[in-house]
């Protein structure tokens, strides 16, 4: 488990683009560690009993991005769990500021054109459905990039998943 008493941190928050790997690392570290797991997409749809595409389809994404605040908002508040946040939390300002006062943040950062492979056959990505998927990517990354590197630890996730949750480990419980 990792030693909150020296992050002195509620919890551990995964940041990153979509296609990075939060998901998959967050229910690895969190079974690591015995502590619950959160995944922001899956408990809005929860509570919305809708996919994020509908949502996208039927709202927008500025209604979208109101229910992704509440339900992230509501998440950071929770203690001893990892959560793996939305690639665009990121922007909302009450969303950062939650996560500095109250979470330990690691940012999964992958190289585009790796993300790019992972990503062009999806249909679950609402952004990047009818577009040119690298020029979405690269406009998304451009914007968020500043929040992202403001995370307390950045992991590189281009390859071996196991070498990614080897490093996140000995980072968090050797502090």
């Amino acid at each position: 488990m990792p030693d909150y008493i020296s992050i002195k941190k509620k919890n551990i928050s995964l940041i990153g683009l979509m296609g990075s790997g939060k998901s998959m690392i967050g229910k690895h570290l969190a079974k690591e560690f015995g502590m619950k797991f959160y995944d922001s997409d899956v408990e809005i749809e929860k509570i919305t009993k809708k996919s994020i595409n509908l949502i996208f389809e039927e709202y927008g994404e500025p209604y979208f991005r109101e229910i992704e605040s509440k339900v992230c908002l509501n998440l950071l508040n929770e203690k001893n769990c990892i959560i793996s946040l939305g690639g665009g939390a990121i922007l909302d300002k009450k969303i950062r500021n939650k996560i500095k006062s109250d979470s330990y943040c690691i940012y999964l950062k992958v190289k585009i054109d790796e993300l790019i492979q992972r990503l062009k056959k999806t249909t679950r990505r609402p952004l990047l459905k009818n577009v040119n998927i690298k020029s979405k990517i690269d406009t998304l990354y451009k914007n968020r990039k500043i929040y992202y590197n403001k995370a307390n630890l950045i992991i590189e996730n281009n390859g071996n998943k196991n070498e990614t949750l080897d490093i996140i480990k000995k980072k968090l419980i050797f502090r």
